[in-house]
C-alpha cells in the first residue's frame, strides 16, 4: 500500500453552509492545509451512517479521510442533523453519545443487520481506540507484572466510588 500522503489533525462540520471541514497535512510538503467538502442533499431526515461512508469512499475526498474513522463522520453529520432539527449542540452530542453507546443489557439478538452492524462498527471502534498498536511510543511486547503480597492489597480501596476514567 502507497505510504498516505496526507495525516488527517482535526476533522470538524460548519453549520452555515453546510460541510465537513478537515485540517490536515501535506506530508509531502510539510504544509498543513484546511479542506472542506460540502455536504449535499442532507436533511434531518437523513441517514448519518450513510451519508458518513459515502463521503469517506467519495473518490474526490478518500484519500484525504483515510485518518478520520466512520464514527467520527457519523458524529459530525449526527451533529448537522440535528442542527437542522433545532437541537444545540450540547443536546446533540448527549444523542450522539447514547446513540454510540453499547447497552450491556441490550439483547443483539433481537436487533435487526443494520443495527447489529452499528453495535459491531462501535465495539471494533472502541477496541481499536483503546488497543495498544506495536508502533504506539508505549507499546511493550509480553509484559511481565509481579503482583504484591497480601498486606498491600487492603489499599487498594475497589469499594470507594470514584468517577476517573478507567
Amino acid at each position: 500500500r502507497a505510504a498516505m500522503t496526507y495525516t488527517a489533525k482535526k476533522c470538524g462540520i460548519c453549520f452555515q453552509t453546510p460541510s465537513v471541514v478537515l485540517i490536515y497535512k501535506d506530508d509531502s510538503e510539510d504544509k498543513t492545509r484546511q479542506r472542506i467538502m460540502p455536504v449535499r442533499n442532507f436533511s434531518r431526515f437523513s441517514d448519518c451512517s450513510l451519508a458518513a461512508e459515502q463521503l469517506k469512499n467519495n473518490p474526490r475526498h478518500k484519500a484525504y479521510l483515510e485518518g478520520v474513522s466512520l464514527r467520527q463522520l457519523r458524529k459530525l453529520y449526527r451533529l448537522l442533523k440535528g442542527h437542522l432539527g433545532g437541537e444545540s449542540l450540547a443536546e446533540s452530542l448527549e444523542k450522539f453519545q447514547q446513540e454510540e453507546t453499547i447497552d450491556p443489557e441490550e439483547d443483539m439478538n433481537k436487533l435487526d443487520d443494520k443495527e447489529l452492524a452499528k453495535r459491531k462498527s462501535i465495539m471494533d471502534e472502541l477496541f481499536e481506540k483503546n488497543r495498544k498498536k506495536k508502533d504506539d511510543p508505549d507499546f511493550i511486547y509480553d509484559i511481565e507484572v509481579e503482583f504484591p503480597q497480601d498486606e498491600l492489597l487492603e489499599s487498594c480501596g475497589w469499594d470507594v466510588e470514584s468517577d476517573e476514567e478507567i
